[in-house]
């Protein structure tokens, strides 16, 4: 995926949640001579670049240090999820996000960018979808995502939803350990892999900002995701053959039995959808 970079006066860019794409995102904004804070729990292993703000997005109080912040022009939401479930969702996207949109309410923030998933969707046809598509997941962490979306589009700060595929890079593994132990994935039933790099995510984020602080008008929603969906079978193949190894064993993809957001029946859905991301609006 290329982005174009551009380069704008400086700016104050908030990025909570800084973990990986939010580091990778901040040196890059740093590089352009932004003034970057990331806010996360723990702001030891953050670079020098990045001005650290320790603090627990789902503690109010402990947000309140943001107040006494200069200006925030720019609000990145970047979080990850410390359990995996409802709850824990629920705790990451809707409470951690109302904290700190009631925190910033008085600053002049020209945009929240929130960075959400393709699990918003709930296709599972191989079907192409973009940012029109309908969207009813199955899951409980699209159906919290959606609902976190919905919050950043319906507050009165300016918002904008960034939906990345499957996110790939250094220490995102698994694929690659299931294929180096000689385990791949069947051609029938098909299902398709949609991914994008974790530095192609943070290059996406920063076209966004630069657009933003140049007055350029954003969409509420984009897609980013690699250009050509593949078929897993034939990406474990691929890998194997540039490992210099052999698949011993297919699996089809693993499924569970939720229940539909459309009829309330409960129904096998294949985890990992099998859909074929178009992000081709981010490009225009």
């Amino acid at each position: 995926m290329q982005i174009k970079e551009t380069t704008q006066t400086s700016q104050r860019v908030l990025i909570a949640g800084c973990g990986d794409i939010g580091i990778h995102l901040a040196l890059r904004l740093s590089r352009q001579g932004h003034k970057v804070y990331g806010l996360r729990r723990n702001i030891n292993q953050l670079p020098e670049a990045i001005h650290g703000i320790s603090a627990d997005l789902g503690d109010l109080s402990q947000l309140s240090q943001l107040r006494s912040l200069p200006a925030i022009d720019m609000l990145v939401y970047c979080v990850a999820a410390s359990q995996r479930d409802e709850a824990g969702y629920r705790q990451a996207y809707v409470q951690g996000l109302a904290n700190l949109q009631e925190v910033l309410a008085e600053q002049p923030v020209k945009r929240i960018l929130f960075v959400s998933s393709s699990a918003v969707y709930h296709q599972n046809d191989d079907s192409w979808v973009d940012e029109t598509s309908p969207t009813a997941p199955p899951r409980f962490n699209g159906q919290v995502m959606l609902e976190a979306e919905q919050q950043v589009l319906n507050h009165s700060i300016p918002g904008t939803v960034v939906r990345f595929s499957g996110i790939y890079g250094p220490g995102r593994s698994h694929l690659l350990s299931q294929v180096y132990q000689g385990k791949g994935y069947s051609a029938e039933p098909a299902q398709f892999s949609n991914r994008i790099h974790r530095d192609d995510c943070s290059g996406v984020l920063a076209h966004l900002i630069n657009l933003e602080l140049q007055g350029e008008p954003l969409e509420d929603i984009y897609l980013a995701s690699d250009d050509y969906p593949s078929g897993l079978h034939e990406v474990s193949h691929w890998l194997a053959k540039e490992m210099g190894v052999e698949i011993t064993e297919e699996a089809a993809p693993a499924a569970v039995a939720v229940r539909s957001a459309l009829t309330g029946a409960y129904m096998p859905v294949v985890i990992g959808l099998n859909i074929r991301i178009s992000g081709q609006v981010i490009k225009t």
